[in-house]
């Protein structure tokens, strides 16, 4: 599932492409995703495109939001006047292009412009809410926890101190890994970042959250917070189906830490020259990676 570089890549993206289009119509190709009633957006123009820790909402002109939650496999793609002739391009992972047997959901707007919704699994959702009533109408926002200070396209939620951190971890009895990915203490993190920073604190994903000291604890907030900022300056992991709304992907893939290196080396120096191996284990159901030397329970 995208995390929070991912999807801040896609609101920035579509913050660039989007804002100052009008919408003339909304084609439904797969009601069941969609909640609301499509009527509602048309002639109404885009304000502005934040972000709920992995949520996007589109603010509109007439005190309406459009909320998505692209979810495992959800693809939001624009074509239109904004969009550089160098970026025409689509990636592979929009399968069946666009439109295609895979898009759901069609936003038209005004001077040619277009956003498609593709989703092949069928996972995310779309939804139309009042603004004043973001999150008490939607149980999801409401329940986030604060998200790391990383971004400015957060839309409102609060941010992670350290003292809110310091504060989660003690008194918690859950492994750190499965702490840090629950989106109802920290919003944002996933399995590829939460590996990541683990390993960049030298932390072990299955260590008691409450057994970290308090320099343990300052070091993996520091992690946690350099991951998702390279998370974002590289546009975003597409080792799935990810894809920016300009139809190509992001590079963090390229650039991991640690995640999906099973079977090489450590890249500390010292775990390297020693020939330490990456192993990979799952844990409530997750890919995770550790090194058996600088990661020790």
């Amino acid at each position: 599932m995208p995390e929070l570089p991912e999807v801040e890549t896609i609101r920035r993206q579509l913050e660039k492409f989007i804002v100052g289009h009008k919408i003339i119509n909304v084609q439904i190709n797969y009601g069941k995703k969609f909640e609301g009633d499509p009527k509602i957006v048309i002639g109404a123009k885009i304000k502005s495109v934040l972000r709920f820790g992995k949520v996007l909402e589109i603010e509109l002109s007439n005190t309406y939001t459009i909320v998505i939650h692209v979810k495992m496999t959800g693809q939001l793609i624009y074509r239109g006047p904004n969009l550089s002739t160098k970026t025409q391009l689509l990636s592979t992972k929009v399968i069946g292009g666009v439109p295609g047997k895979h898009t759901h959901v069609i936003f038209h707007l005004d001077r040619g412009g277009v956003l498609y919704y593709n989703d092949v699994r069928k996972f995310g959702w779309i939804k139309m809410i009042k603004s004043s009533k973001l999150k008490t109408q939607n149980q999801f926002i409401g329940k986030l926890g604060p998200e790391p200070h990383v971004a400015i396209g957060s839309a409102g939620q609060a941010f992670l101190t350290f003292d809110l951190f310091k504060n989660m971890l003690s008194s918690s009895k859950r492994p750190v890994k499965l702490l840090l990915m629950d989106q109802e203490k920290i919003a944002g993190v996933g399995n590829i970042y939460a590996n990541d920073a683990l390993w960049l604190a030298k932390v072990h994903p299955r260590r008691i959250s409450a057994s970290l000291s308090f320099s343990e604890q300052k070091e993996l907030l520091k992690a946690i917070e350099t991951v998702l900022k390279k998370g974002i300056k590289y546009g975003g992991s597409s080792e799935n189906s990810y894809v920016t709304p300009d139809g190509s992907e992001g590079n963090y893939q390229h650039h991991t830490l640690i995640y999906g290196k099973e079977g090489k080396l450590c890249e500390r120096p010292a775990c390297w020259q020693a020939g330490v191996i990456i192993e990979k284990f799952f844990l409530s159901g997750r890919g995770t990676y550790i090194c058996p030397f600088c990661q020790k329970t």
